[in-house]
């Protein structure tokens, strides 16, 4: 055991024990409650000065027993003493009564406050000028409680000898257990020995001795920290991880703890040995200082490389992260992020600049043409900024600005974002009504990958106003709602145009005795366009000229659901049985009606079980599904236990057949394509989710996803597949009118995913593998492999990307953390 530190003796305390005898100070209680030998509640800390209030209530207590050899009866109660001091306190008229007057501060603690007492028994030795508190002895001050089961204080050296199942809580919380605490200079400066600290988020310290200073620093030697639960059965074994130091510092002004001579043991053996190491204490949640470095060994870009950030606490609303990057292939950047959050919203600002000298070479992109790589290297930055405003309680601001100088320098520098096909921007003011909502806004769109993506070729939408109202029912039993989108499209290459569009639209649902549910629709669908260049991307008609053009569209549908029910299982399951149909009748629409009418938001054509029993079958409304059209579904529901088996199968009946649809729409005859869907969670231990399109006249199937998964506790496996004849995503990068697609069109999709996991207890491991079946190549491959328990995490993650992006090919990427709770995380990747 570490030798007790001197504990030094004030000149203040050696002059004032000669005073008077003083009636006892008014004191006042901070709620506390002490069972057996454990304090709960109260913010404590180390006992604050003022305990010249304290020895005045003991000197009132030695005016009542003039004999030294007399002591206070043992019979009075904690609480009765409690308003016994209060009512004498009240009486009391000299100087020493009531809150001690010009205290100084001390941290959080003020050394002017009065020290309040309980105990069991009080006894006063004038000869030896001893203050004697013994049984369940409670002290506290402001937000400093001391605990113990006898408290000697001796006037004149004024120090308080505390002895017997101690304990000091500190005003963050922490409690500190002890069995021997000698403290002075209003408990400010002391000596502990076998120290015990539990600490917020469940962290313990202990140390074969402390030393206190002022209040505001723990000397400790022998150190022992650590976060994680002691064993119940073995509480002497060692814990799982643990810091191990000869000595240690804990500043509780700055709120750090810093330990010297360190290892970090597991299951108490030695694995990591630490010089130096400095940390936040557990209670803080928020302190400036060095975050856990980063350090990458290898990257085809960035060579070895380190990332150093810094934390910074503006103040109790905004933080900034600011981060230096430095490697050995390129040169080094500079990043940071700005938060700030407002009681009306909040703001999120990240940005940073480099010095790239990585140069690429020209490629040949997807389409057969050339791509330059220039303006990529050099000086080079990006920003990233999003934020949202209330202005009231109808109305909001927000924006989203995502700009980087180069996509080569989000690959190379490792930006978040890189492998998307796009930065997206905008900024909005939107507001919400009881059944309505209004927004406009503006868009921008910056390509990240040229082997497919020309930034000329992207729009900026300049405004776009929505607006939608839904009704409540009106005197027919109806709902009336309508939707308006407009907008205005600006290309540098490409057809640029303007549209005013207008929704409206009427359901009336109603039932009859024989149980059939119908749903009579009433739609209009309405638009005038303006463009220009409309015989360039992406819609290529064959006029140059400006054109006003628009289109409208009435509709009315009829909607009949006839749901059959049943029980089984002795009535804890039930089955639907439902046939459905719908007429649907409109003018007939095609290429003649909207051969001038620019397509923005219609570029795709989706026929499944989702959308068998839509009006419009498009994306938006730039194109519609006109003519008159029947559909037929069969829908049954299982359900049982809480598992179910749901499936619906359908088709659909069109007097006009529209030619110039995508091909592979299933709507290429007056009899679709058959599609169906389906649900399966038959137990616990599978599940299983597809759909499907198939064509009767061809005998082939057009369209087909599947996942599912099957298993038990500890081990799952789970599969994907999406099969599709062609890839739609390039119908439209040349004149589909007067050529043909790129051969790349015309390529199948035919994908699978497999994946499996398991864990054991706190073990975890996982596994996936992603390949195209029609291109014979893998698209990704990964796993993930970690323990985790209440206190520790280690991952291991590895992934591989086969995507070619900007001409290259994505690498291995190896991910390794460790995490230690209350302290943070260490990694590193490659």
């Amino acid at each position: 055991m570490a030798r007790p530190f001197p504990f030094p003796r004030t000149g203040d305390n050696e002059r004032t024990h000669r005073d008077p005898p003083r009636r006892v100070s008014r004191g006042w209680l901070l709620s506390a409650t002490i069972l057996g030998g454990t304090v709960l509640g109260g913010m404590i800390g180390g006992l604050a000065p003022g305990l010249n209030s304290a020895r005045a209530a003991t000197q009132s207590a030695a005016q009542a027993a003039p004999d030294a050899s007399q002591s206070l009866p043992a019979a009075r109660t904690a609480s009765s003493r409690s308003r016994h001091v209060r009512s004498q306190a009240a009486q009391s008229d000299s100087p020493a009564s009531g809150k001690a007057q010009g205290g100084i501060q001390s941290g959080t603690v003020s050394t002017g406050e009065p020290v309040t007492f309980q105990a069991d028994h009080v006894a006063y030795d004038s000869k030896n000028g001893l203050a004697i508190w013994t049984g369940n002895v409670q002290i506290w001050q402001n937000d400093q409680i001391m605990r113990a089961d006898k408290v000697v204080y001796d006037r004149n050296t004024g120090v308080a000898s505390a002895t017997g199942n101690v304990a000091l809580v500190e005003p963050d919380g922490t409690v500190m257990f002890t069995s021997y605490a000698e403290l002075s200079n209003g408990m400010r400066d002391g000596i502990m020995s076998k120290m015990y600290a539990q600490m917020d988020d469940n962290a313990r310290m202990a140390a074969n001795g402390v030393r206190r200073t002022g209040g505001k620093v723990n000397d400790l030697t022998r150190v022992v920290y650590t976060a994680c639960e002691l064993c119940e059965r073995h509480p002497e074994r060692a814990p799982f991880w643990q810091i191990r130091a000869y000595d240690a510092s804990h500043d509780l002004q700055h709120k750090r703890i810093e330990f010297r001579d360190a290892f970090v043991d597991f299951f108490g053996v030695p694995i990591f040995y630490l010089p130096a190491f400095s940390m936040t204490d557990p209670s803080v949640r928020r302190q400036s200082g060095f975050l856990t470095p980063g350090f990458t060994p290898h990257n085809r870009y960035l060579g070895t490389y380190v990332t150093i950030p810094y934390y910074w606490v503006i103040d109790g609303q905004s933080d900034l992260v600011a981060e230096g990057l430095f490697s050995t292939r390129t040169g080094p950047q500079l990043s940071a992020q700005y938060r700030h959050r407002f009681n009306f919203g909040h703001l999120n600002l990240r940005a940073g600049i480099a010095y790239d000298t990585h140069h690429d070479i020209n490629y040949t992109n997807t389409f057969g043409q050339d791509v330059e790589s220039k303006d990529n290297h050099g000086v080079q930055g990006y920003f990233f900024g999003s934020g949202q405003f209330s202005l009231n309680k109808t109305w909001r601001l927000g924006a989203h600005i995502n700009v980087a100088s180069s996509a080569n320098y989000m690959r190379d520098y490792r930006i978040s974002g890189y492998g998307q096909d796009t930065l997206n921007s905008n900024i909005y003011l939107e507001g919400f009504g009881t059944g309505s909502y209004s927004r406009i806004d503006a868009q921008a769109y910056q390509g990240l990958n040229e082997g497919v993506i020309h930034n000329r070729d992207l729009p900026w939408v300049l405004p776009r106003y929505t607006y939608s109202y839904f009704g409540q029912p009106d005197a027919l039993g109806g709902r009336f709602s309508l939707d308006t989108t407009d907008f205005y499209v600006y290309r540098e290459n490409g057809t640029s145009d303007q549209r005013g569009q207008l929704t409206l639209n009427w359901d009336r649902p109603f039932r009859n005795s024989l149980g059939q549910i119908w749903d009579l629709t009433l739609h209009v669908e309405s638009a005038i366009h303006r463009a220009t260049q409309l015989n360039e991307q992406p819609n290529y008609a064959r006029t140059t000229r400006s054109q006003v053009a628009g289109e409208v569209l009435p509709t009315v549908a009829l909607k009949l659901n006839w749901p059959f029910l049943r029980t089984f299982n002795h009535g804890r399951g039930t089955e639907i049985l439902e046939p459905i149909a719908q007429v649907i009748a409109a003018p007939n629409t095609g290429n003649s009606s909207s051969r001038y009418i620019p397509n923005e938001d219609s570029l795709t054509y989706e026929f499944t079980d989702q959308t068998l029993f839509a009006l419009n079958r498009y994306s938006g409304t730039d194109r519609l599904d006109g003519g008159l059209r029947a559909n037929v579904g069969l829908h049954t529901n299982w359900t049982w236990n809480g598992h179910q088996i749901d499936a619906l199968i359908g088709e659909s009946f069109q007097e006009h057949v529209e030619h110039d649809r995508i091909p592979y729409s299933g709507l290429s005859h007056h009899l679709s394509d058959v599609v169906m869907g389906t649900r399966i969670v038959p137990n616990r231990f599978f599940d299983f989710d597809g759909k499907m399109r198939l064509d009767p006249y061809a005998g082939r199937v057009d369209f087909a996803d599947a996942l599912g998964s099957a298993g038990f506790k500890y081990f799952r496996v789970n599969g994907g597949y999406i099969y599709e004849p062609v890839t739609p995503y390039y119908y439209y990068a040349n004149n589909p009118y007067s050529s043909t697609p790129p051969s790349i069109y015309y390529k199948p999709i035919s994908e699978l995913t497999f994946g499996a996991s398991t864990t054991w207890d706190n073990w975890h491991l996982a596994a996936y593998i992603r390949r195209s079946l029609a291109r014979k190549q893998s698209v990704s491959v990964g796993g993930d492999a970690g323990y985790q328990n209440d206190c520790f995490g280690i991952d291991v993650m590895y992934l591989k990307q086969y995507t070619t992006i900007g001409g290259q090919q994505s690498n291995s990427t190896v991910m390794f953390s460790l995490t230690f709770k209350t302290i943070g995380s260490f990694g590193m990747n490659g």
